[in-house]
């Protein structure tokens, strides 16, 4: 086995070290993980609650909550090209991306909240003998709206991430303490459904909603969960939630723009670069070979793990703990507590494997890994044992931590390459062209999660009380599913071809032509 690995160990590893120059400051560093509250909310929370609020509060059915998902993803790709083309192009005294972090970040955690702006009672309209909620309607609209703002502001931050060092290995340094303050921002995502099923929104209205705040910051036990046999006002939960976590989205976009600095602006960009066009946001970048390789790796994992990502929750909450909402609540949270420990373990361990190994190999142990502990799923969600789950999550986001965090600082390399073989530096068209295609690939996933829950018979209205063969196929799918594009991703990071030696002459090459950054 020692053999095996050795052959393995990168042969620049014994001699490297990260030039001073190359190294990005820890604040900068820490204040580039802040836009992951804004990755992490303004994407990936409306999914999370988007059932619970609509389907199980409101009573959407969960075929037209997955369709609402998918439609968001899909306007959420089109935005995303757009201000690729757009960051790419500016120039100011700020630099490309720094505006766009400030101005979409505030504006984006301002406008949070209106994802769940509606209330009880709203009717419905029947399209082909089929009876529409006006809900539906209005996750579209609002979806529509919200999520190119968010494009505004994550296409230019990923960006950011490229542009902060030239250096191989800094890079997944960098990426590493974005992941590490992206597992805090993880958290939010599995304590929303807690906190919108806690007593205090039992018997809550719109009208006593500052009562109820009141409560939180002054009762201990507005904070348990709520009793069972009651229905907590899971909508005003999420509209209170949902405020709060804007307020930190603005925060952090204001601490970002005065504190990260954009590295490639000044020497490359502005002084010597063309304009890029918008035809190579989307077609000349899939011509490079290494981001088509990349993409083919992601987009099956990013695919299987969100088509399964509500089957997830189901399974706790309907298996696990036999339709009890309150107690899959809580068990929820403390699965995102499990999650953002173990993300933060692997970051350095997986970080250490692409240190010594190369990041290839890197990711092949990652995804190899990650198939085993969706394997393990089958076991570890159970109810005779019922805090076995947390390890479910956990080890989910152990090996997660660690495949995006090496994704973001391949992508840099691939970038690199890129310039040497063009001349320009695309970050944003190669970052929104990445986007584009992994959330249309997520949107797929999605979409089919409401699809394919509803395909497992399950009814929201048995509660507890689902059917075997209904209970079978979610934790069947659960762990199926996401092998599947694990199994994909591992064929298509063997034949990747940037290795740590290629990229080292790469720069060698990109300093001799246009200077050192």
């Amino acid at each position: 086995m020692s053999k095996f690995f050795s052959s393995w160990k990168s042969k620049a590893y014994q001699d490297y070290v990260i030039a001073s120059e190359d190294k990005v400051p820890r604040n900068q560093k820490l204040a580039y993980g802040l836009g992951t509250f804004h990755d992490m909310w303004g994407h990936w929370l409306y999914p999370n609650i988007g059932f619970q609020v609509f389907n199980i509060f409101l009573g959407v059915a969960p075929w037209l909550v997955g369709i609402a998902l998918f439609a968001n993803r899909i306007f959420d790709a089109i935005a995303d090209p757009l201000f690729g083309w757009l960051s790419d192009n500016t120039r100011t005294r700020w630099g490309r991306r720094r505006p766009y972090i400030l101005f979409a970040g505030v504006l984006g955690g301002l406008a949070f909240p209106l994802l769940v702006a509606v209330s009880p009672g709203w009717g419905s309209t029947t399209i082909f003998g089929q009876e529409i909620p006006f809900y539906f309607w209005y996750m579209i609209g609002s979806s529509a709206i919200f999520l190119p703002i968010m494009s505004a502001f994550k296409v230019p931050y990923d960006c950011m991430g490229v542009e902060l060092t030239p250096d191989y290995h800094e890079r997944t340094s960098v990426w590493s303490y974005r992941n590490a303050v992206q597992k805090v921002a993880e958290l939010g995502l599995f304590f929303a459904a807690q906190f919108m099923t806690m007593a205090v929104w039992v018997g809550a209205t719109s009208e006593d909603v500052w009562d109820r705040i009141h409560l939180l910051l002054t009762t201990a036990s507005a904070w348990a969960a709520a009793p069972e046999d009651t229905k907590p006002n899971i909508l005003l939960g999420a509209q209170v939630y949902c405020t709060v976590l804007g307020i930190l989205m603005a925060v952090a976009a204001i601490i970002m723009f005065f504190t990260l600095r954009e590295r490639y602006y000044g020497n490359v960009v502005s002084r010597k670069q063309e304009k890029v066009k918008l035809i190579e946001t989307l077609g000349q970048t899939l011509k490079c070979r290494p981001f088509r390789m990349q993409l083919a790796m992601k987009l099956p994992y990013a695919m299987g793990t969100s088509m399964v990502g509500a089957l997830g929750y189901y399974n706790t909450l309907y298996y696990v703990c036999q339709g009890r909402l309150g107690e899959g609540a809580v068990w929820n949270f403390w699965m995102g507590v499990s999650g953002m420990v173990f993300g933060f373990l692997g970051i350095p361990v997986f970080a250490f494997c692409a240190r010594v190994f190369g990041k290839r190999h890197a990711v092949m142990i990652i995804l190899s890994a990650a198939i085993m502990v969706f394997i393990g799923t089958w076991w570890l969600y159970t109810p005779s044992i019922v805090w076995l789950q947390i390890f479910a999550s956990g080890l989910i986001a152990f090996t997660g931590a660690g495949f995006w965090m090496l994704d973001g600082s391949i992508r840099a390399d691939v970038i690199d390459y890129d310039e040497m073989e063009t001349g320009k530096r695309r970050e944003g068209a190669f970052v929104a062209c990445d986007s584009w295609i992994s959330k249309v690939g997520t949107a797929l996933g999605a979409g089919a999660s409401g699809i394919i829950l509803s395909a497992t018979g399950f009814d929201v209205a048995l509660g507890g009380n689902q059917s075997e063969q209904t209970i079978f196929m979610i934790r069947f799918l659960l762990a199926a599913v996401p092998i599947v594009g694990l199994l994909i991703g591992l064929v298509m990071i063997y034949f990747f071809p940037l290795t740590q030696e290629r990229m080292m002459d790469i720069r060698a090459q990109l300093e001799l032509k246009r200077g050192k950054v």
